[in-house]
């Protein structure tokens, strides 16, 4: 997992409350056995005007212009700023591996259901709780200036504006490590690998018939 430290990019708002996790990589691409690949299809039914499936060529299909992330301006955002309840639905954590492999570090929004917040930090994508008049007035400044960007310092806790603005937010400690560290459930388990190897030999040492046991 990529180390998360101080972050700048571009913005791109989505105006919408309770974005469930259907919405976000919807069912038909949950068949996958790879982690890799879901980027493409994040916000699948919104991005285009007809049903995808999994292995379509992106490339040929119709877009729809109205939709955020198809827009010019939007373009290699980076930072997704939306509303209340984000997350919400179904636990898959496919969801937050869509969001980072389009390109997005972080998202910001006044809430997020509880498994798809818990899934993003194990997964090296920052969610930040803001206040909804905060968001209110993040998503007027991103719609009134093509390319605003924010930038992230997860190590001083602050959101900076490009007009110097900054909002606090917080994030619990250990989570906080984990990002800045990158390091995921599997790298916190191998910094034990040693104890762990010395657990096995006690054990076997102790019970060595289990060493010919499936």
């Amino acid at each position: 997992m990529d180390k998360f430290t101080v972050h700048k990019g571009i913005v791109a708002p989505l105006d919408r409350a309770n974005v469930d996790t259907d919405a976000i990589i919807p069912k038909q691409f949950l068949k996958s056995i790879h982690r890799t690949g879901f980027g493409p299809n994040l916000f699948d039914e919104w991005r285009y005007l007809d049903h995808g499936e999994p292995g379509a060529d992106n490339s040929i299909r119709p877009v729809n212009p109205d939709f955020v992330l198809n827009q010019a301006r939007y373009q290699g955002a980076s930072i997704l700023l939306t509303r209340k309840n984000f997350g919400c639905g179904s636990s898959r954590e496919h969801a937050p591996w869509a969001l980072q492999q389009f390109g997005f570090r972080v998202v910001l929004a006044p809430s997020y259901a509880d498994i798809f917040f818990n899934n993003c930090f194990k997964n090296g994508l920052l969610p930040i709780v803001l206040p909804e008049a905060t968001i209110d007035a993040l998503i007027n400044e991103t719609k009134a200036f093509v390319g605003f960007q924010l930038q992230i310092d997860l190590e001083r806790q602050v959101i900076i504006s490009g007009t110097g603005t900054q909002y606090q937010f917080d994030v619990e400690p250990f989570r906080k490590h984990c990002l800045m560290s990158g390091l995921d459930d599997i790298g916190l388990t191998l910094r034990s690998a040693d104890k762990i190897r010395e657990f096995e030999a006690r054990h076997l040492a102790a019970q060595p018939w289990l060493a010919n046991t499936i």
